[in-house]
């Protein structure tokens, strides 16, 4: 029974840190000073941040890097979705 609840306390300790890294780009609009960003600092962050975070999932089936129309139109589903 020891080792159950070890295992669990273990698991529920390693998801933590996971579910921590998947913070939105609105979430990490904070400037150096800790303040939230603002106006267009804002607006080119999230674009940014956006565009960051889509950019490794723009991949074919093939697992080969889409470029032209195919690129984007997913960055453009993709930025829209994040």
């Amino acid at each position: 029974m020891k080792r159950i609840l070890f295992a669990a306390i273990v698991a529920a300790l390693a998801v933590g840190p996971a579910l921590a890294e998947e913070a939105t780009c609105a979430s990490k609009a904070i400037d150096k000073n800790g303040k939230a960003l603002a106006g267009a600092a804002l607006n080119s962050f999230l674009k940014k941040c956006k565009r960051e975070a889509c950019e490794p999932k723009a991949v074919s089936s093939e697992g080969k890097p889409l470029a032209g129309a195919a690129k984007k139109s997913f960055m453009d589903k993709c930025e829209k979705d994040a």
